[in-house]
């Protein structure tokens, strides 16, 4: 997969993209990212890509021509298929496991980093086609979330993960929070592992960790069981969570 990543700041991905999977997929060749730095398309010698806002407003606004001009000089042809332009914004869809698994699928992806007050609303209107948010809070720039969906979306490119089933495992892609992690050394301050996981009887670990997912699930992301499909063990092993739960209350209120 190759990522275009239109940014003033090129220098703040230094660091995300020379550490760990991200690194180790570029350098096997799953993952290409290129920076381009939207000032090098700025139309005055200071390289300035931003101006105050028509109507008045505090702050400045990412002028539309910069941003443009980088993107038509990534993709040449105005008849020619272009992949998702992706604006990162506040006002965009939230980004989730669902959708990172959806952009893994895409050969390209093109990624706007807005910053400032944001960008001029004909980048919106006209030249990005899908915009995204990483959640209802406010960041200084697009850059981090253009961080968090490159990392997401590289972990679910074939061969990137050494273990598939570690990505198919991880919290939200199967649907619930992930169950407990363990490694050694088995007793640690007094604090054990769970005898089932040291029991070597397959099924038995496969049965509690998948409760410990379902009641982590429901005691903390109640919202993510109405999205599972869930099968008729996971409904025996929930409502045997939930009765227990209920028992559990009514001790603490006697």
């Amino acid at each position: 997969m190759r990522v275009d990543v239109l940014t003033i700041f090129p220098e703040i991905f230094s660091g995300f993209l020379n550490t760990s999977i991200i690194k180790r997929a570029r350098e096997q060749g799953f993952l290409t990212v290129n920076l381009v730095d939207i000032r090098d398309y700025a139309g005055n010698k200071h390289r300035n890509v931003d101006d105050y806002p028509f109507g008045g407003g505090p702050g400045m606004v990412m002028q539309a021509e910069p941003i443009f001009l980088a993107v038509e000089a990534l993709l040449p042809g105005e008849n020619a298929v272009r992949p998702p332009i992706i604006l990162l914004s506040p006002q965009g869809e939230v980004f989730n496991q669902d959708l990172a698994a959806e952009l893994a699928g895409e050969e390209r992806l093109v990624l706007i980093c807005g910053h400032y007050e944001g960008v001029d609303e004909r980048v919106r209107q006209f030249l990005a086609n899908r915009e995204i948010s990483i959640g209802d809070y406010v960041l200084t720039g697009g850059e981090l979330p253009a961080m968090v969906v490159i990392d997401a979306v590289t972990r679910l490119l074939p061969g990137v993960l050494g273990d598939p089933a570690g990505a198919r495992e991880d919290s939200f892609a199967m649907g619930l929070l992930e169950y407990p992690q363990y490694t050694r050394p088995r007793s640690f301050r007094g604090m054990e592992v769970p005898e089932v996981l040291l029991s070597g009887n397959h099924e038995r670990i496969r049965q509690w960790r998948r409760r410990q997912a379902l009641e982590r699930t429901w005691r903390r992301r109640p919202d993510l069981l109405a999205r599972v499909d869930l099968s008729a063990e996971d409904r025996h092993l929930l409502e045997e969570i939930i009765r227990s739960a209920r028992s559990e209350d009514r001790k603490t209120v006697l």
